[in-house]
C-alpha cells in the first residue's frame, strides 16, 4: 500500500513573498534563516542531510554535497498568509480571493447577530489583539461579566477565548459553531472561527492547547477528497481536520503538544494507531487498493512561539522535530514518500506578532526517488500533484 506522509511545520517560512508588502510584511522576514541566527545555529542533523541548508545560507545548518532528498522552496499562488490558505492550497485548491479581515474589530451587525444567537448578552474586546495578551487584559471582566472575550488579528479569523472553569468548554464550541454558521449564511468570507479556551494557572490566564478547535470554512474540493473517495484513507493528526472542516478526512485525532503530534505520527507510520479508535462514522474499510495519506500539522512553532516572538523557543521547537525524522524515515517502507514542509512564516524577530507572508521550504524523500534540487517551485499545489502520483495514479 503506498503512503505519503506530510509533515507541516506551521510557519516555517524561509523568506519573504515578492509581493510581501501587500500583506504589511517586510522584504526581510525570513523565519527559518532569523531564528537559526538568533539561536546562533540550529543542530537538526536529519533535515541538513536531507538538503535544508542548501535552499539558503542558514547558521549552523551546513550545505551538503550529497543530499538524502530532493529539496527546495515553494512560493504561494493564493493570497493569503495563513494556515487554511497554505494547507488548502498544498491539498490543491488555490485561494485566488484573500479571506476578509478586521482590522477595526467586527461590524456591530455581526457581533449582534452572534450576541442574539449564542445569548451570550454580550462580547468583550472586538479588536485584532495578541490572544495571550487580551485574556491577561481582560480575564478580571470576563469574570464579572461572563461575557465571552472576541477578538481577531491581522488574519482572518473570529476568535473567541473563555475561561472554561467559568464558561463549560462545550457552550464554547457551540458558540464557535454559532459564530460559523453565521459567518457562512452571511457570506462574511472569514477563514477560521478559534474556540481559545484558558484556565487560570498558577495565578496565570494560560491557554490550553489541547482543547483549542478552529472552525475552517469548507473547501470546495481537494485532493483529500479524491483519496476518500477512491476509497483511501485520510489521516490528520492535530489541527488537520479543522482546517478542512473535516472534509476529505477519514481519519483524526488532535494533539496537545508538537511531540504528542510526532509521536503519533511514527506511529501511524509504523502502523501502530488504533484507526478503528479515530474512524469517522462514514468511513467503511473496502479494502481498496488506493494508497494512504498521513497529514500532520505541527503548530507549536506558530502558536507557541512565532506569534509570541520567541525565537528561542522557535529553534527548541525546530530541534525536536528533526529529532524524529530519522526514526520516521527508518520505518518508512520502499512504498513510501515523506514531504516536510511549512504552511506560512510568522517571524518572531520582526516587529508584530502576526503571520509573514513568506515562501516555504520543502523537503522530499522516498527510497524510491533521486535526490536533486527542486528549486523554485511555483505554488504550494506542489505538494499536491507528488500525493496524486503517489497514491491516486497506479
Amino acid at each position: 500500500m503506498k503512503r505519503a506522509i506530510v509533515m507541516v511545520i506551521d510557519s516555517m517560512g524561509i523568506g519573504a513573498m515578492p509581493d510581501c508588502r501587500d500583506f504589511n510584511d517586510v522584504p526581510e522576514c525570513n523565519t527559518l534563516k532569523h531564528v537559526c541566527e538568533f539561536n546562533n545555529g540550529l543542530n537538526v542533523p536529519n533535515m541538513q542531510k536531507m538538503g535544508l541548508g542548501n535552499l539558503q545560507k542558514l547558521k549552523g545548518i551546513e550545505k551538503t554535497n550529497n543530499p538524502t532528498a530532493q529539496y527546495g522552496i515553494m512560493t504561494e499562488k493564493s493570497k493569503g498568509k495563513d494556515t487554511t490558505t497554505g494547507h488548502w492550497e498544498m491539498a490543491g485548491l488555490v485561494s485566488p480571493k484573500p479571506f476578509s479581515t478586521f482590522p477595526n474589530g467586527f461590524p456591530d451587525k455581526l457581533i449582534n447577530k452572534f450576541i442574539k444567537e449564542t445569548n451570550c448578552k454580550g462580547v468583550l474586546a472586538n479588536r485584532p489583539a495578541s490572544g495571550t495578551a487580551i485574556i491577561t487584559e481582560l480575564h478580571e471582566e470576563h469574570i464579572k461579566t461572563k461575557y465571552p472575550i472576541v477578538y481577531t488579528s491581522a488574519d482572518s479569523v473570529f476568535q473567541i477565548a473563555v475561561d472554561t472553569d467559568l464558561i463549560p468548554l462545550e457552550t464554547l464550541y457551540e458558540w464557535c459553531k454559532i459564530a460559523r454558521r453565521i459567518l457562512d449564511e452571511d457570506n462574511w468570507n472569514v477563514s477560521r472561527v478559534i474556540a481559545r479556551p484558558y484556565k487560570i494557572i498558577d495565578n496565570k490566564p494560560t491557554r490550553i492547547s489541547k482543547d483549542r478547535r478552529d472552525y475552517s470554512m469548507v473547501p470546495s474540493h481537494t485532493i483529500l477528497n479524491d483519496i476518500k473517495n477512491a476509497g483511501g484513507k485520510v489521516i490528520g493528526i492535530g489541527k488537520i481536520e479543522d482546517i478542512f472542516s473535516k472534509s476529505g478526512i477519514t481519519h483524526a485525532i488532535h494533539t496537545g503538544s508538537n511531540k504528542e503530534g510526532l509521536e503519533l505520527t511514527l506511529k501511524a507510520v509504523k502502523n501502530e494507531l488504533n484507526l478503528d479508535v479515530i474512524a469517522y462514522p462514514d468511513y467503511k474499510d473496502n479494502n481498496s487498493k488506493t494508497g494512504e495519506l498521513i497529514f500532520t500539522n505541527l503548530v507549536d512553532t506558530d502558536m507557541l512561539y512565532g506569534h509570541r516572538n520567541d525565537a528561542k523557543g522557535y529553534g527548541k521547537a525546530i530541534e525536536e522535530i528533526d529529532t524524529y525524522v530519522d526514526k520516521i524515515i527508518e520505518n518508512m517502507t520502499n512504498d513510501d514518500i515523506l514531504i516536510i514542509t511549512a504552511d506560512h512564516g510568522c517571524d518572531p524577530t520582526v516587529e508584530g506578532t502576526d503571520h509573514t507572508r513568506e515562501q516555504v521550504p520543502i523537503l522530499v524523500y522516498s527510497k524510491n526517488i533521486s535526490p536533486k534540487d527542486l528549486g523554485i517551485i511555483d505554488g504550494f499545489d506542489f505538494v499536491s500533484e507528488i500525493i496524486k502520483k503517489q497514491i491516486l495514479i497506479q
